[in-house]
């Protein structure tokens, strides 16, 4: 159960949840997929048709409440505004009929929007599982205190209720860190719920064919799915660039996504949404990650080592990752921090080759597809067996 089609994996959370059903498809599982989308946004047909590979495509035309109504509903139940946002009532009636009619052993709900739609399973006294892939009341927490002010507080102090609450209520909680581990635990009466489990990923996915313009190529992805990610591309085009750019005049950055729409200037490559990732890979690339504050895992940090280009990032975004500065990425702060790293990588010639060999072996040590499909498999046995009398 998820509140949106995982395919095309245009965003990190599309993307571990893409991952996931594949790694649960080669391990075995069975899994009917129940998504709302977007029928003025979202091509369903060519959805349906990517995910039936791995799973069985339920996708119910059901866009997200205006967020105008879903403000005010929020403030009248007392609910956070994106779990308010993501209830709806066509998919929720969807998952009540195929319960009814046919049997499953565990619910996955990922993401704590998710769980609106799970009324029936609860009511069934069908295990429902949480994956949490982020602790979404330290990101809207963060938000508040740098771009967003009283509304993301205000967020915040009703999702740490609700995750609590959501741990609570459900059979387990899977958690992509050790750190969302800790966090969501202390959140919950019922700590001992929560189980980390790493998102799963490949060590080795195909590059681009072709190399991108610039010697060398920075590779951006500005998202619109979260304003701060908006905001870190905005302040890396703004303040670092400059910087990067005066210590190496032949680089381009390439803005990827919603991020830099009107702005020009030297190196400033904008290509738009990103539709197929691999094409942001190209054999030049840096990734630049310069997020402020993060939560759960950066997959587009793992899906540049397994195709093969290195990372710059903040220290925020690599957390959760347990990679070190130097071993398995550069990581850099302030534009001057930015400006060194990518001149390291441009003259330190084996460096770069490094940084990528190192990350793929953490992703086979702690993210092999087949050694997390097992820890889920895991997680919905022991959610389905009976709970021992004291």
């Amino acid at each position: 159960m998820g509140t949106k089609a995982p395919w095309p994996p245009t965003d990190g959370g599309r993307l571990v949840a893409a991952t996931t059903l594949q790694a649960l498809k080669k391990g075995g599982n069975e899994v009917t997929l129940v998504a709302p989308f977007d029928p003025l946004h979202d091509d369903a047909g060519q959805s349906a048709e990517a995910l039936r590979a791995w799973c069985e495509p339920l996708l119910v035309a059901a866009p997200p409440r205006g967020m105008p109504g879903a403000a005010l509903l929020s403030v009248l139940r007392g609910k956070p505004l994106s779990v308010v946002r993501h209830s709806l009532g066509a998919v929720r009636g969807k998952v009540a009929d195929l319960l009814a009619s046919r049997s499953f052993d565990v619910v996955h709900a990922e993401q704590p929007q998710a769980l609106a739609q799970c009324a029936a399973a609860f009511e069934c006294g069908i295990p429902v599982v949480l994956r949490a892939q982020n602790v979404e009341s330290d990101l809207w927490a963060a938000a508040a205190r740098s771009v967003m002010g009283l509304p993301a507080r205000l967020e915040a102090h009703r999702m740490a209720r609700f995750e609590g609450r959501a741990i609570e209520a459900t059979a387990a909680t899977v958690a992509l860190t050790a750190r969302d581990t800790r966090r969501l635990r202390a959140l919950s009466r019922a700590p001992d719920k929560v189980r980390h489990v790493p998102a799963p990923f490949p060590s080795w996915l195909p590059g681009a064919d072709e190399p991108l313009a610039g010697a060398p190529a920075i590779v951006l992805l500005g998202s619109g799915g979260w304003l701060p990610n908006l905001r870190a591309a905005e302040w890396f085009l703004r303040v670092a660039w400059p910087e990067v750019r005066a210590a190496l005049p032949s680089a381009a950055v390439h803005v990827f996504g919603e991020a830099g729409r009107t702005r020009n200037g030297p190196g400033i490559v904008l290509h738009g949404p990103l539709r197929e990732s691999r094409r942001a890979f190209a054999p030049n690339a840096v990734l630049v990650v310069p997020l402020p504050f993060g939560s759960g895992v950066r997959m587009k940090i793992l899906e540049a080592w397994a195709r093969g280009v290195p990372v710059v990032a903040t220290p925020e975004a690599a957390e959760g990752l347990e990679a070190d500065d130097g071993s398995e990425l550069l990581l850099a702060r302030q534009p001057e921090d930015f400006a060194a790293a990518m001149r390291l990588l441009a003259f330190d010639t084996p460096l770069g080759p490094s940084l990528v060999r190192r990350g793929r072996e953490l992703l086979a040590a702690r993210h092999d597809p087949a050694s997390v499909a097992s820890q889920l498999a895991a997680v919905y046995e022991a959610a389905g067996r009976p709970t021992p009398k004291p």
